[in-house]
């Protein structure tokens, strides 16, 4: 799996990813021309893409009449002290992604229950909670 971003005019971005091509850009208040979804929108969205597919996968397979998973993600970053359930320093700042999900279909609150679960099993959300490596090499 390869990601190739070239930059463009200003703050935009052109993204390659296999056979698909993406704008990125930043919003006007932040010194772009908001010609696409900005860095953390992108990041965003990729989380919920997933956790959609993969409650897709999941019920399919369970057989469940699951027609629509919606997922809205809020992403912000507060001071570690404002954060009850964090482990970092009082004195830094925490990224915190708040997730609602609804699911349409004939299901009951037991598989309700366990669809939320298994969104959360998602690859990219275990990606984004575990330890992450990021290795740069100037070519």
């Amino acid at each position: 799996m390869r990601v190739t971003a070239k930059s463009l005019k200003n703050l935009q971005v052109e993204i390659q990813a296999s056979n698909h091509k993406l704008l990125a850009d930043e919003p006007l208040d932040a010194g772009g021309d908001d010609l696409g979804p900005a860095p953390y929108d992108l990041l965003l969205s990729a989380l919920a893409a997933c956790k959609v597919m993969t409650v897709h996968l999941y019920a399919r397979r369970k057989q469940w009449p699951v027609e629509t998973v919606t997922i809205r993600l809020d992403h912000q970053k507060v001071p570690a002290s404002e954060c009850e359930e964090c482990q970092s320093p009082d004195n830094t700042k925490v990224d915190i992604i708040t997730c609602e999900i609804s699911f349409e279909g004939n299901l009951d609150e037991a598989q309700i229950k366990r669809l939320a679960e298994i969104a959360d099993r998602c690859p990219v959300h275990r990606t984004l909670t575990s330890e992450t490596v990021i290795r740069t090499t100037v070519i």
